[in-house]
């Protein structure tokens, strides 16, 4: 006689398992990166305090109070007063929202210019020679230098300057986003779906850029360090931002002539950097190796 608890097990519906997306494995495979999920939670904290640093600055980021001139830190100004008497504290998370500003704004406009000229070069192999020529030409110049020209023939200010960042940043995020698409778009997924009628546009939208993702989260993040170093780098020479308005290289630039007896005019400025370019290039360590199919 069979067991009766066996015929109930078999007589019960066989539950299926939920299948897991491809990007819920991915979040499952970085919530185990502990420094990638600490550095997403610090950037998260420093965009939050950008946004919302308009209620919570105690002092106006450029007031001036002649009687509290190069105070030190203290409890009524934590990270204490500029040369000019304004709060250093205020000034800091202030100018978090043009640095931040100009490093995702300039990658996100970099990435849908790249996208579009990636795309057609690797789609259309007539145009693929020309454009990647041009991106060669372009990427021949140094980044940094590339930037400073384009500012000094517009002139500084956070229009021209995110101008310049954007340009420096698109030729190798095109160079990214082409090798993708061309790897993917040989596949034999591409080739079936090409079988059966798939417009062009279909095949991009739906099929190739989905699975070319990847490499250009990474380069997302990764570009975001470059261009927020080398607009502080501009800022500093006094090439981007210009004063009263807090950024955190023209602040550095403030303050290393009293750098000696009064250091917190550039210290905190200075950590602001390190601490979010630090953080934007774990989380890019973290999404590379979270990203990477062979690690599964």
């Amino acid at each position: 006689m069979p067991d009766p608890d066996q015929l109930t097990a078999v007589s019960e519906p066989v539950k299926k398992k939920k299948k897991s997306g491809p990007w819920r494995e991915v979040w499952k495979r970085l919530k185990k990166n502990r420094l990638a999920m600490a550095s997403l939670v610090v950037i998260l904290l420093i965009v939050l305090l950008t946004i919302l640093a308009p209620w919570i600055i105690p002092y106006s980021y450029s007031k001036q109070n002649a009687s509290a001139i190069l105070q030190f830190p203290s409890s009524q100004h934590w990270f204490g007063t500029d040369n000019f008497g304004r709060d250093i504290f205020s000034r800091v998370l202030y100018g978090g929202r043009y640095t931040l500003t100009i490093g995702f704004g300039c990658m996100s406009i970099a990435m849908v210019v790249s996208l579009v000229i990636g795309c057609t070069a690797s789609l259309i192999k007539g145009l693929d020679n020309i454009l990647m020529r041009i991106i060669d030409i372009v990427m021949s110049i140094p980044t940094f230098m590339l930037g400073i020209s384009i500012v000094a023939a517009l002139g500084p200010g956070l229009r021209n300057l995110m101008l310049a960042m954007t340009i420096t940043a698109i030729p190798p995020f095109t160079r990214v986003v082409r090798a993708a698409v061309m790897t993917v778009r040989d596949s034999e997924y591409i080739e079936a779906a090409r079988c059966i009628g798939a417009s062009r546009w279909r095949l991009l939208t739906k099929h190739i850029l989905p699975n070319s993702l990847a490499p250009l989260i990474i380069q997302f993040t990764s570009g975001a360090v470059a261009v927020i170093l080398n607009a502080a780098a501009l800022s500093f020479l006094g090439m981007g931002i210009l004063p009263p308005e807090p950024e955190w290289g023209e602040m550095i630039s403030a303050g290393r002539a009293y750098l000696r007896d009064n250091w917190f005019m550039s210290i905190p400025p200075g950590l602001a950097i390190v601490i979010t370019t630090f953080a934007l290039s774990l989380l890019g360590d973290g999404l590379r190796d979270a990203l990477d199919p062979r690690l599964k």
